[in-house]
């Protein structure tokens, strides 16, 4: 039998799931509490640990698939607002809460003339999800600029601050979804912005895009990354079915240098390089990174290809989207095949990058 709650904490029960995802998949939740303020957030999760609940916390709803059996636990559904800004050492602190909408917050910095994160327009979702992800797009990535994540501890209630380095930022991760997944809660993000700094101009596409512009605004960049997103689908638009997704589904894979011959020799010998051609391949910290968008398409995965309610985006082979009607289930399926056709002919294994909520290890086998 459960334990009671504070007559303060509304908690409802078997409140559907789907409608608050990007993607529109997954059940209900057995308890949902909505969290506008830092003390309904500590009784959610005081009252989850008395009764040993399963907790999920919902931010915006973006990279995320939830098992259509939903979630058997208390899903908090964070929407913990305000944003401060404080000049600091010829810079600029800003600090958000976690149920911040992100693509606001940009724009709001952008307007302001504070560099950092412009190129990470468009994104859906909040801002409590960054550094969890450590979000990136375009040649930035919030760790650049992630000065502090203030979070709770889901064990002990504590309110713990981190430091950029204590945060084990790494490509599309961090402490937050790896070493620690699970345990903290992370409650405001401190990003450091520089007024008057110069956008980041970097990624090639982008370069592109400008066309030989040599010193443009923020604003400018802003404005050409969001209609890059917008031609590939990843910006969501409620009217557009073929945006209804969890955005790049797969992150791009990185291999050892040593690797990289034993790659070509696959690709190769499978007839997908024309003479002279060479796969897209950019050199990291890690090692090499490869194109997840050119393996799926190599491996025979064309834009727009579906398998009943989902599908590929018809813009871009990263994005699998819903379109109308399907099942978690499905959508798992379409993943499995994917990566497994891709690991067979070019021997790479494609990480997905999604939270996955609600499923048992069986059901993500081939998945993660």
């Amino acid at each position: 039998m459960l334990q009671p709650h504070p007559s303060s904490l509304h908690i409802e029960e078997n409140v559907m799931l789907a409608p608050l995802t990007t993607i529109g998949l997954g059940g209900p939740a057995r308890f949902f509490v909505t969290a506008g303020n830092r003390e309904t957030v500590e009784q959610a999760l005081s009252w989850a640990r008395t009764n040993t609940l399963p907790l999920f916390v919902l931010g915006g709803g973006s990279n995320l698939v939830i098992s259509d059996r939903g979630f058997d636990g208390l899903v908090v559904h964070l929407r913990l607002r305000g944003v401060d800004l404080v000049d600091a050492d010829g810079a600029v602190l800003v600090r958000a809460a976690a149920g911040e909408p992100w693509d606001p917050l940009v724009a709001r910095c952008v307007k302001l003339d504070l560099a950092g994160i412009e190129c990470l327009s468009g994104i859906p979702g909040y801002v409590g999800a960054t550094p969890i992800q450590n979000v990136g797009a375009y040649g930035q990535e919030v760790s650049e600029t992630i000065v502090e994540v203030e979070a709770l501890d889901r064990v002990t209630g504590e309110l713990c601050r981190f430091s950029n380095e204590e945060c084990g930022f790494a490509y599309r991760s961090s402490r937050f979804k790896k070493g620690d997944q699970g345990r903290y809660l992370v409650v405001s993000v401190a990003f450091r912005l520089l007024r008057g700094g110069a956008p980041a101009m970097r990624y090639p596409e982008l370069v592109k895009e400008l066309g030989g512009e040599k010193t443009p605004s923020l604003s400018r960049i802003r404005e050409l990354v969001i209609a890059v997103r917008r031609r590939k689908g990843m910006v969501i638009d409620p009217s557009d079915p073929d945006t209804r997704s969890d955005g790049s589904f797969f992150m791009n894979p990185i291999i050892d240098e040593a690797e990289v011959e034993g790659f070509l020799d696959r690709v190769r010998k499978g007839g997908g390089l024309r003479e002279g051609e060479l796969p897209p391949m950019y050199p990291v910290s890690e090692g090499i990174k490869l194109s997840a968008a050119w393996l799926i398409e190599r491996a025979g995965f064309s834009r727009g290809y579906g398998e009943g309610r989902v599908g590929l985006s018809t813009r871009h082979t990263l994005a699998i989207v819903n379109r109308g009607g399907a099942t978690s289930s499905e959508l798992l399926m379409l993943v499995r095949r994917i990566r497994q056709r891709v690991h067979e002919q070019l021997g790479i294994v494609l990480p997905p990058e999604p939270v996955f909520v609600g499923f048992t290890g069986e059901e993500l086998a081939g998945v993660v």
